[in-house]
Order: C-alpha cells, then structure tokens, then sequence
C-alpha cells in the first residue's frame, strides 16, 4: 500500500485486518518486523520553510536529499548529520526524512547539536486505531501538552505512522578544519577525543578509526582557527589539519560508517560509556570506528559474538545488531521500562498492528 495523503493513511490503517510493515525508504529498518507493506513515500512535499526562523516543515516521505537540498539552497542544513546506512546495510532505496526520526538517525555532529529527536519541534502520525493525532508545533518556542514528538523520534514505527514532521534546522557554517591526530594508540587515541570534547573549543566531531584521531570545529573562519591553534596545543602528538571540502569527506565517511562497508562480519552499533570504549572492543575483538568521543563504537565483528557483547556491556552500555543473522536485534529492556513501552504499545497501538517483532 501506498498512500498518497494522510487521509489514505487513515483509512488504510484503520481498515486494516492483519498487521502493517511501515516503511519509507527501506534504507534503515531494523529487526524482525512483519506485516504488508505501507509505504509513506506517497505523502511527500515541503510544507513550510521559513529561513528565517530556522524552521522546516514537511511531509514524512520526502526524500531526506529533498530536504538537504532545500536547505543548501539558504546556506542552511539539518544540524544532527543523518547518516547514510545504504553501504553498512547494503541496500539500496531512498532514504525519506520520516524514516530519520522514526530511527532518530543522529551523525557525529550530535556531541554538540543533540539527535534528531533534538531537533523535532512538531509532528502529525497516524496511530494503530487509524486516528490522526498532532503534537508539538511548527516554531521552536511552543508548549502543547506532552512531548509526544520526542516519544515517536526513535519509535520506529511501533506507535504510529508520521506523515508530518517540524524540525529547527541551523546554518551553515563560513569554515570548518579536523585536526587529524597520529601516532596514538587507542586508549591514548581515545583520551586524546575525550580532552578536546571538554575543552572550552566547541567540537562538533571526535571519532577515531584506522589509527587516527579526528576533532572537528566549525563556524566563523577567525574563530576556527584560533580554536585550532588552542587544541593542537591541547592534544600534542603529532597532527596534520584537513579544511573545507576535505574536512567535510572524512566526517561524511565516519557518519556513514565507510570504513566498515563491503566486508565480512557483524556490524554492532555500540552505545557505552566515553571511558569504557577501548575496553570493550579490546574484550569483544574485531575492528572499530568510534564516534561520540568513544561513546558510540561501530564495531566489525566475528558472526557469533553476541554473548560476548552482552556480558561486555553489562551495566555500562547497548548494543544493537545492525547486520548479522544471530540473536536478537535489539538488547533487552528492562522490566520497568518494558513495562512502560508495553503501555504505550497499547495505548497507541491497542491492536498490535503496525511493525509486530519490530522490536522483539
């Protein structure tokens, strides 16, 4: 099914006798959903784009490129670097904005600028019932009752369709500089991230993979480069500086996680704890590109190696099985709040219609 306005949507989910696989461009889905498929890609167009205010407003199914390049067009972008998955998955498709938040899909900018869900000032969804329901606003000072955006940025689909989505988008910036740093080992390479993030220099990046540490700064040009000049001093080892076009291609391969692409082996997306990330992998094995200062290991791994993760990342971290055949998708909730999400799945949902196993 393909429905072309939110009215369709409705009507198709509120008719519908046996359970809905949601999906928008099919370039991100997770886990182990079934149901016919209801795609979003026909409820597409900008609705409202005010530069000004920084703000956008439109249709879940449009292409995420759409959106991107409407904002290129005002020197404007969507702050929280939404990554491309097609490659780690590989798949092909067009990745549609509704599909980023329902994933809450956020790149290596969100150390400074927040996730997606961050971003999200309003939204409209259809629920399990077939109903309409809107929440939040369309300017970023607006207080409407619980904060039901947030709860579906990173639903994925298991609490209702989005047809519409209000997001706060940010400038672009005059100039942007990495500092690429060598020589360093993980753990050291690892500190070396960690001190620039709490430094007073405003990093926008800090990952690390293939031996070298990269700390990105970005805004105006004099303000870079005395940001610079301060964390070379900070970081010491020996380190080369990448700007513009060149800067922006190594930030576009660690947010799409290239290094890992086309090769054998599970892909776990690892969520931990800044200290911890050099342990883990060093315990786990396999190769890693880090992000978040080490708070997110993309991790390529021997097939199996669920259990080891688990036991790694026991009360200090996630992890999610983002391809592999082994085990369970997503990690284990915790009674309390599986309990918690069970009541949202039955308030929103009460039929258990759209993406069952999604998170199973």
């Amino acid at each position: 099914m393909r429905p072309s306005s939110e009215a369709e949507l409705a009507d198709a989910v509120a008719g519908s006798m046996r359970p809905l696989l949601v999906r928008g461009g099919g370039t991100r889905t997770l886990g182990h959903a079934v149901g016919e498929v209801l795609e979003t890609g026909g409820i597409s167009g900008v609705e409202l784009y005010e530069p000004g205010a920084l703000t956008l407003v439109v249709r879940a199914g449009t292409p995420l490129a759409e959106v991107e390049g409407v904002l290129a067009g005002e020197r404007q972008r969507l702050a929280f670097e939404p990554p491309d998955l097609r490659g780690i998955l590989g798949r092909e498709g067009v990745s549609t904005i509704g599909g980023v938040v329902a994933a809450n899909a956020s790149g290596p900018r969100r150390v400074q600028a927040g996730a997606a869900r961050d971003a999200a000032l309003g939204v409209r969804f259809v629920d399990g019932t077939g109903t309409m329901v809107r929440n939040g606003g369309r300017v970023m000072k607006n207080v409407t009752g619980y904060d039901l955006v947030k709860l579906m940025a990173g639903s994925r689909g298991v609490l209702g369709v989005m047809t519409e989505v209000s997001l706060k988008v940010q400038a672009m910036p005059e100039a942007e500089a990495t500092l690429v740093v060598e020589g360093l080992d993980d753990p050291a390479g690892l500190a070396c991230l960690r001190a620039a993030l709490g430094s007073p220099f405003d990093v926008s990046g800090a990952a690390r993979h293939s031996g070298l540490s990269l700390i990105r700064v970005e805004g105006m040009a004099g303000s870079v480069a005395y940001r610079v000049r301060r964390l070379i001093a900070l970081v010491g080892g020996e380190v080369s500086l990448v700007e513009g076009e060149s800067s922006a291609a190594l930030w576009r391969a660690v947010r799409d996680v290239v290094p890992l692409q086309g090769r054998p082996g599970e892909v776990w997306r690892v969520v931990t704890l800044p200290t911890a990330a050099a342990e883990v992998v060093a315990r786990i094995g396999g190769e890693a590109l880090w992000d978040w200062g080490g708070g997110l290991i993309w991790l390529l791994a021997e097939p199996g190696r669920g259990a080891e993760v688990a036991a790694t990342l026991a009360g200090r971290g996630h992890a999610t099985l983002v391809r592999g055949q082994g085990g369970p998708v997503f990690p284990p909730e915790a009674p309390e709040v599986a309990a918690l999400v069970a009541g949202l799945k039955a308030k929103f949902d009460p039929r258990g219609i759209l993406n069952r196993g999604m998170m199973g």
